[in-house]
C-alpha cells in the first residue's frame, strides 16, 4: 500500500513539474511574441537628420540611424513617423509618437519636454544665393528673411527673442512650413536670405554646389536633444543610457561620420 502511495506521489510530482515547465515555455513564447515598438516623430524635410530618400523612398538620416541602433540594442522595433512640425506637441501628448527626435533644439524648450542630455552642438546661420551682395549679418538690414515655423531661430529673431535686435533690422520675416519651402523662396527671389540650422545649410551647400553661400557669422548657438513627453523619465533614461553606450563604443561617431562628411558631431559622453 505504501509503495502504491509513493508511486502515485511521484507520478503527481512529475506531472506537476511537466505542467510548470510547459507553462514557463508558454510564458516565454508569449513574452517573445510581444514586440516593443518605439515611434519616433520627425520632420521628413530636415536633412541630414531625417528626410525621405528620393531614390529609395525610405526615410533616412543621422537621427533615424541613431534611433535604429538604440532599438537594435534594446530589441525594439523602430517606427519612423513623419509629422507636421506644428502638430508635434499634439502627436507627443496623444501618444501617437514616443519622442521627437530630429534636430530638436533644447534651448528655450527646457521645461516643455523631458530631455536626454544634449548630443549635438548646433548653430543657426544665414543662407543666401551665391551671387548675393549680402556678406554679413549687418547687410541683412532692410532685407526679407525666411525661417521655418516654430523653430528657435524664428523665435530668437522675433520680438522678445534673444536676437530681436537683429530681427528688427529686417524688412520682413517670412514664415514657411519647412526649411525647403524657405530655400525655394530664396531661389525664386521672394526672399533675400534664409535663417536655418548649420547642419541643414551645409547639406544644402553640398547637394547644390555653387547655388548658395553661408555667411561666416552665426545668429546663435544651441544644442539638440531627444524630447519626450514631460514626465516620461523611464523611456528617456533607457534611450539615453544606450546613446551613452554608443558614444563609448564608437558607434555614434561612426553614424555621425556617415552623415557629416567624416566629422563626429556627437557630443554625448
Amino acid at each position: 500500500m505504501k509503495k502504491m502511495l509513493l508511486l502515485s506521489a511521484l507520478i503527481l510530482c512529475a506531472l506537476t513539474i511537466v505542467g510548470c515547465c510547459c507553462k514557463e515555455k508558454d510564458k516565454d513564447k508569449a513574452e517573445a511574441a510581444k514586440v516593443t515598438t518605439f515611434t519616433v516623430g520627425f520632420d521628413a524635410d530636415f536633412p541630414p537628420y531625417g528626410f525621405k530618400d528620393t531614390e529609395t523612398g525610405e526615410y533616412v538620416g543621422f537621427d533615424l540611424d541613431l534611433a535604429q541602433e538604440v532599438c537594435n540594442r534594446l530589441g525594439w522595433t523602430l517606427i519612423k513617423k513623419p509629422i507636421n512640425w506644428d502638430a508635434k506637441d499634439a502627436e507627443l501628448n496623444s501618444g501617437a509618437i514616443d519622442c521627437i527626435w530630429n534636430g530638436f533644439t533644447i534651448n528655450g524648450r527646457e521645461d516643455q519636454y523631458t530631455w536626454t542630455k544634449p548630443y549635438v552642438d548646433n548653430s543657426q546661420v544665414i543662407l543666401v544665393k551665391a551671387d548675393s551682395p549680402i556678406q554679413t549679418l549687418a547687410d541683412l538690414a532692410g532685407k526679407i528673411v525666411a525661417a521655418q515655423t516654430d523653430t528657435p531661430v524664428l523665435k530668437a529673431l522675433q520680438p522678445d527673442g534673444d536676437c530681436q535686435e537683429l530681427g528688427k533690422t529686417f524688412k520682413q520675416i517670412i514664415v514657411t512650413p519647412t526649411y525647403n519651402n524657405a530655400v525655394m523662396e530664396l531661389e525664386t527671389g521672394a526672399v533675400d536670405a534664409v535663417a536655418l540650422d548649420i547642419g541643414v545649410a551645409k547639406d544644402k551647400l553640398a547637394k547644390e554646389a555653387g547655388k548658395f553661400r553661408m555667411l561666416d557669422e552665426i545668429i546663435l548657438k544651441e544644442q539638440y536633444g531627444v524630447g519626450f513627453k514631460l514626465g516620461n523619465e523611464e523611456l528617456k533614461t533607457n534611450v539615453e543610457a544606450i546613446l551613452m553606450d554608443m558614444a563609448l563604443d564608437g558607434k555614434a561617431a561612426e553614424i555621425s561620420k556617415k552623415w557629416f562628411d567624416g566629422q563626429n558631431v556627437f557630443i554625448l559622453k
